[in-house]
């Protein structure tokens, strides 16, 4: 991929993040990782933490000091995987499912209009942002 291109989708992914961190953090009470984080959880129910990290391009104790307000207020459920006893699968409860739902489900669909309105190719970027997450999974394989 062209190194200009994957700068200016990290630019622009940064500005996502930045105008949506401004946004929430005085409405509900969770912070944009947290929302990020349960709406990605519901893409990809259950799933190790480890799982979860790769899913959010951040580090696995990133995801650990995340999860910890999240099952304390019962918004995720955190059990030990029946298949492997190392790993920890999470998954959403009815409370973070409607916390996700009331928070950031209304956050993505204003910031999708207005993005759509404002002639930002929002669809082509959804495909172009994942096709680059499977380009970069794929190269962290690599030597």
């Amino acid at each position: 991929m062209d190194e200009g291109l994957a700068d200016l989708l990290h630019r622009v992914v940064m500005l996502l993040g930045e105008a949506t961190r401004r946004r929430t953090d005085d409405t509900d009470g969770l912070t944009y990782s947290q929302i990020r984080l349960l709406g990605t959880l519901e893409d990809i129910e259950p799933a190790t933490q480890h799982r979860l990290a790769q899913a959010l391009s951040v580090s696995d104790p990133a995801i650990s000091r995340t999860l910890r307000p999240l099952e304390a207020d019962g918004l995720v459920q955190i059990t030990a995987d029946p298949e492997h006893a190392r790993r920890r699968l999470v998954r959403l409860t009815e409370t973070g499912r409607n916390a996700f739902h009331s928070a950031g489900k209304p956050l993505y669909d204003e910031l999708r209009t207005g993005l759509i309105a404002a002639g930002f190719p929002y669809e082509r970027y959804l495909e172009d942002t994942l096709r680059l997450a499977e380009i970069l999974a794929a190269d962290r394989g690599r030597p």
